[in-house]
């Protein structure tokens, strides 16, 4: 299972770069704002977001292989990488620390 997962994980950034490049080439360096390259409000957002994820993925009680491979997404992926996280990763841990109300 860890093999199938790590391939998936390597295909995954290998497909980000070849999609990273293509834009790349096809942008000049006379209109950098059209492009996005000022970051803003949003990669400011992205960046606490994440970090918060770091947190709280570290401060889990999970082995530590899984907390690893939960902060390389996050890391590689920051948007998409986060909102798996936020989906299925704090349910999966999530559900044992609360105690049931009397």
């Amino acid at each position: 299972m860890f093999n199938q997962a790590f391939t998936i994980l390597l295909q995954l950034s290998l497909l980000s770069l070849v999609a990273a490049e293509e834009s790349l080439t096809a942008t000049s360096h006379g209109n950098a704002w059209k492009y996005g390259s000022g970051g803003g409000i949003v990669g400011l957002i992205v960046l606490v977001l994440d970090v918060i994820a770091f947190i709280e993925i570290l401060k889990s009680g999970r082995p530590p292989l899984n907390k690893l491979l939960w902060c390389l997404l996050v890391f590689l992926f920051p948007i998409v990488g986060l909102i798996i996280y936020f989906f299925f990763g704090r349910a999966a841990s999530g559900g044992a620390a609360y105690e049931p109300i009397a």
